[in-house]
């Protein structure tokens, strides 16, 4: 089983997720640091059924105690590690083998007018991401992303 309702529910809380999704990324691919406004923001459960990444969520919710702090973990299809990422974190992550296969579910439809990004690079948060910067493969829409300091937060 990679996936039991009631277990979930026990364990973490009642959310209906209502979409798979998956992608296959290649070494030093680096996506995020990505996130959805509300009223379409998202919590996610991710792993990895195949390879290796350093998945990261930051906590973006102003009022939170962890406000600004991150938590990165190593998800592989070896490890069969799941993650948790709430509404109001941020959420990337980077290849760390050859390639990776990445499936995560989310409990909320993907909106391109809520989609936001927070530079994966940014000072303030301090992401050690295993690799060196110049291993890195970045999109042109992530190299464009905001700063802690300037991104759109949550209450």
């Amino acid at each position: 089983e990679s996936f039991r309702q009631e277990l979930f529910n026990e364990n973490i809380g009642k959310i209906q997720f209502i979409q798979d999704n998956e992608s296959k990324s290649s070494f030093g691919v680096l996506r995020g640091l990505h996130y959805q406004l509300p009223p379409f923001a998202q919590s996610k459960l991710v792993r990895v059924v195949y390879g290796k990444v350093l998945d990261v969520a930051v906590d973006i919710r102003r009022t939170s105690p962890t406000f600004g702090k991150h938590v990165s973990i190593e998800l592989s299809g070896e490890n069969k590690k799941q993650f948790f990422i709430s509404k109001g974190f941020v959420h990337g992550y980077v290849v760390l083998s050859d390639y990776a296969v990445f499936q995560y579910k989310v409990d909320n439809y993907y909106s391109k007018e809520s989609e936001r990004g927070i530079l994966f690079d940014d000072e303030d948060l301090n992401i050690k991401w295993m690799l060196d910067k110049e291993n890195l493969v970045v999109t042109q829409k992530d190299k464009l992303n905001k700063k802690f300091s300037e991104a759109d937060l949550f209450e």
